[in-house]
């Protein structure tokens, strides 16, 4: 069996697919709200363990379908390193379907459009690609390490690969106080390209962090309640006119709501649960149940 280095993230669908390590940590691991890997220094792992690991792992269980590549953005490993990880993956596994991996702002930069085609044409087809707001000001006050612009890029260009990218939003970003810019920020991103996914979670800060994020925001942040959260979902869904259709979720596990549905067909009936939710006609995940 595999020996990970904890701790190991993955996203809620990749809950069924075998956990890779191809990198260790994340390679820019300052976004002042995520405490995933603080307590890992980055590396790419040697290639010749992961090969080993696959090797082993094949043994056990040939009938692996999904393989999610981790630690935080494997995409930033050298791209024929990639190549050499996913042939050996598709051709120890035969009845793998999908691979896929977490991505950053930067991987896209540190890549040429004939590189991510070559990933893609290897197999790795899907990127799952925090996004977490759409605005400006709200990515400097976090820490993002990127620009809308530079976001737009990226999607589009694993996009123009024939990469599937599955984005996530983080409600409450922005406080009581920048709330519209944070969503009406992130509705303009997200109708400029084209996504497969786009999914919410809800802002949660570990203690190790949570000074930092204070910090970082440059004035006092004052958290939202459920009702400024639901506000800020319904807006994003009331907005969310993108050039393809996307499937839309919230199903992580922090969500007051889970909802699920395809913009913009879906849009006015989800919006209708959001404002039963609101008059206290749906009842929300209790606090106690949420994880973040």
């Amino acid at each position: 069996m595999i020996t990970y280095d904890p701790p190991v993230w993955r996203p809620p669908s990749e809950a069924n697919s075998l956990i890779l390590q191809v990198t260790l940590g994340c390679s820019f691991n300052r976004c002042s709200f995520c405490s995933m890997y603080r307590t890992k220094e980055f590396r790419v792992r040697e290639l010749v363990d992961v090969l080993d690991e696959i090797d082993l792992m094949a043994v056990g269980a040939p009938q692996i379908r999904r393989v999610f590549l981790a630690d935080g953005d494997a995409l930033v490993a050298p791209t024929d390193h990639l190549i050499e990880v996913l042939d050996r993956l598709y051709a120890r596994f035969p009845d793998l379907q999908r691979v896929s991996s977490y991505a950053l702002p930067v991987n896209f930069l540190q890549k040429t459009d004939a590189e991510l085609v070559r990933l893609r044409e290897a197999g790795l087809k899907l990127l799952f690609y925090g996004i977490e707001s759409g605005s400006r000001e709200i990515m400097r006050r976090i820490t993002k390490g990127a620009t809308p612009q530079i976001m737009i890029e990226g999607i589009t260009r694993a996009r123009a690969a024939d990469m599937k990218v599955s984005a996530t939003v983080v409600l409450g970003l922005g406080g009581t106080t920048h709330w519209k810019d944070h969503i009406d920020g992130t509705v303009h991103l997200v109708n400029q390209v084209p996504l497969n996914f786009l999914s919410t979670l809800q802002l949660g800060l570990d203690s190790s962090v949570e000074a930092e994020f204070m910090h970082k925001f440059r004035e006092p942040f004052t958290w939202q309640d459920d009702a400024g959260l639901l506000r800020e979902q319904r807006r994003l869904v009331s907005g969310i006119d993108p050039p393809r259709p996307v499937i839309f979720r919230s199903n992580h596990a922090s969500n007051a709501l889970p909802l699920k549905g395809t913009l913009p067909k879906d849009r006015d009936r989800i919006v209708a649960t959001l404002d039963a939710a609101l008059d206290g006609d749906v009842p929300l995940v209790p606090p106690q149940w949420r994880a973040y």
